[in-house]
């Protein structure tokens, strides 16, 4: 809730004379609200010139009916990424005018500016947006390039309804191309029907590859910066990837949400790994140069973010529906957003066929060992906490975990029908009685579909005990009505104690173990070891190697530990120490039951029972 210095005043002079009840209603009324505005279109400038000062030149022209203030807000964060950025920051060079007039303004807030229009008219209001951030929801730069979100550059009145349509014009250089999801009315002009689309749908200018294709009777678009950093074999094995995911992420609501939809792809040397940010028809993905190589290692990628069309974009939390653009929208439910969409990626390729039974078992449980990793965590606490960034390793785990709950459920429904229902019914009935009426969906109408899918079944117990709760997820219990299991090795394993880091003269030891072999050996941090025995450690397989050599030896037994300790080789000895560690595996039951088989193939191929 934002407010002008003038009407906080009031606001005190007044809550001061009133008893409670009419202070709160009194409170409301002196909220800000911007005077209205019509005839709203926006321009976008990015030429040669800008990109030089990594900028992108921004103006709003609109008609107001007289001289009441109007207030213009700026959104402070792009939905998808639940974290406030305060665009504003990177606003430069604000200006208003009217009839060729300069016109007064001020800041009314931190992402507001309040202008006195000279009376009825059209108003122009200009700046220059920083594009300089790598990161899917802000804008970014090179000199033949332009990426930016909507929420970054085009103000919304403030205190007003958010319908308005409204145009935008791309101003840029001949022989650059656009892409976008915004609808065309003209070569390099679009439109939007209210505030939401028009910034929910992001721009690519400048030089970039750009081909399309039929998918589920619609048409898909590749987008890849900078032009070149995906072709040939990688790029038709995108399009392959495409091609059979996105059909297995339609059976599931029935029907294909966009008319057009653009993968917009920006490939850069210098970034660590992969992101992706869902819209309404299209997604922004950003990796690293062996990322876009490998191509095929990116489809879990684009099969999380397609599914978000459907999954947050349009069946989103009732608090997070509509969007507010100026404070967070925490939700418990997050955990369903991200993790269960996470879970219809895994499910959409090995539906596909683009992995196979093994390949969903494995992916399924690393997400398993990555949350054995975290501390214990409730699903509905991760989901709130995200806002904050909490940093005990959980801020994401929502993801993973999620994702996991989502397997969980979706076996139980199956059990509970003999897999005549699944967790494809729930997320259909909630699309249908939540998104088509234009509304969010609550905890309590998630819970009753669940139930409703599963004949009758209570999962009270099971919200309470593993997504409210923080305990450990029963696979032990719920895996063999699937024909799954956890298998769990113990293994006795030699170490030697040491964590090391490999720099340009070796392999350096950084951290020596207490009651280590190489403790007692006398290894100090910084030595630098050559050989472990014969085995020497510069060697790929060494690890292997060692643990192959040693299995058998009685603990105790003498270890030979050849260094280098201030540029001179020496040898050290120590004694052999052993480690238990616990080796699970996720596969399937050989003698699992007809019912628990059925539940199985159902899962992993997207079918119930008549």
């Amino acid at each position: 809730m934002k407010s002008s210095g003038q009407s906080v005043a009031v606001a005190v002079a007044l809550l001061s004379s009133l008893p409670l009840s009419g202070a709160i209603e009194a409170q409301a009324v002196a909220v800000a609200s911007s005077a209205p505005i019509s005839a709203v279109g926006y321009t976008v400038t990015f030429t040669p010139a800008t990109a030089r000062a990594r900028q992108i030149r921004v103006s709003m022209a609109f008609t107001v009916g007289g001289s009441a203030p109007v207030l213009l807000s700026l959104p402070a964060w792009t939905p998808g990424s639940y974290e406030i950025s305060n665009f504003a920051r990177n606003v430069l060079a604000f200006g208003a005018e009217q009839g060729g007039m300069v016109l007064r303004w001020e800041k009314s807030d931190q992402d507001t500016w309040r202008v006195h229009p000279n009376g009825v008219g059209q108003v122009t209001v200009g700046f220059a947006y920083v594009a300089d951030s790598l990161d899917n929801a802000d804008s970014w730069t090179k000199p033949d390039f332009a990426f930016f979100n909507g929420t970054n550059l085009f103000l919304y009145p403030e205190g007003r309804t958010l319908t308005f349509e409204s145009s935008v014009t791309v101003v840029t250089d001949a022989a650059w191309q656009i892409a976008t999801g915004m609808t065309a009315t003209g070569q390099r002009s679009f439109s939007a029907s209210n505030y939401h689309d028009l910034v929910d749908m992001p721009f690519f200018v400048g030089r970039f590859d750009l081909d399309s294709a039929e998918v589920s009777a619609s048409w898909i678009r590749f987008a890849t910066y900078p032009s070149g950093s995906v072709t040939g074999d990688v790029r038709s094995g995108v399009w392959s990837s495409l091609k059979k995911f996105i059909p297995a992420q339609v059976r599931v609501f029935g029907e294909v949400p966009w008319r057009t939809y653009t993968v917009l792809q920006i490939v850069d040397p210098e970034y660590g790994g992969g992101s992706g940010l869902e819209h309404q028809n299209s997604h922004v993905d950003i990796v690293s140069s062996s990322l876009a190589a490998a191509g095929t290692s990116l489809t879990s990628l684009y099969a999380h973010e397609v599914f978000h069309a459907w999954n947050v974009k349009r069946l989103r939390p009732a608090e997070m529906y509509p969007y507010r653009y100026d404070q967070p929208q925490p939700t418990t439910l997050l955990w369903m957003s991200e993790g269960i969409t996470d879970y219809y990626a895994d499910l959409s390729m090995v539906r596909s066929g683009l992995l196979d039974a093994a390949g969903f078992y494995n992916t399924t449980h690393a997400k398993i060992g990555e949350i054995a990793d975290l501390p214990p965590i409730a699903l509905e606490d991760a989901s709130l906490s995200t806002w904050v960034h909490p940093r005990d390793g959980t801020g994401y785990v929502y993801y993973p975990k999620g994702s996991l709950a989502g397997l969980l459920i979706d076996i139980l429904i199956r059990d509970a029908s003999d897999n005549r229902k699944s967790l494809d019914d729930v997320m259909r009935d909630l699309y249908v009685s939540a998104y088509k009426n234009d509304r969010g969906f609550t905890v309590e109408e998630f819970w009753s579909s669940v139930s409703r899918a599963a004949g009758g079944k209570s999962f009270a117990d099971f919200g309470a005990r593993y997504i409210d709760g923080r305990e450990p997820f029963p696979w032990d219990a719920v895996l063999p009505l699937a024909g799954m299991r956890l298998t769990r090795d113990t293994i006795r394993e030699p170490r030697v104690g040491i964590s090391t880091v490999e720099d340009s003269t070796g392999i350096r030891v950084f951290e020596v173990l207490p009651g280590s072999a190489s403790e007692e050996a006398g290894l100090e941090t910084g030595d630098y070891l050559i050989a472990v025995g014969e085995l020497a450690t510069n060697d790929v397989q060494y690890t292997q190697k060692f643990r192959a050599r040693y299995a058998a030896s009685p603990e105790g037994s003498s270890v030979p530990l050849k260094i280098r300790r201030a540029g001179r080789e020496q040898v050290l000895t120590g004694r052999l120490r052993f480690s238990t560690r616990v080796e699970t595996k996720l596969g399937e039951m050989p003698r699992a039951s007809p019912k628990a088989r059925r539940v199985r193939e159902g899962l992993l191929r997207g079918t119930t029972r008549p």
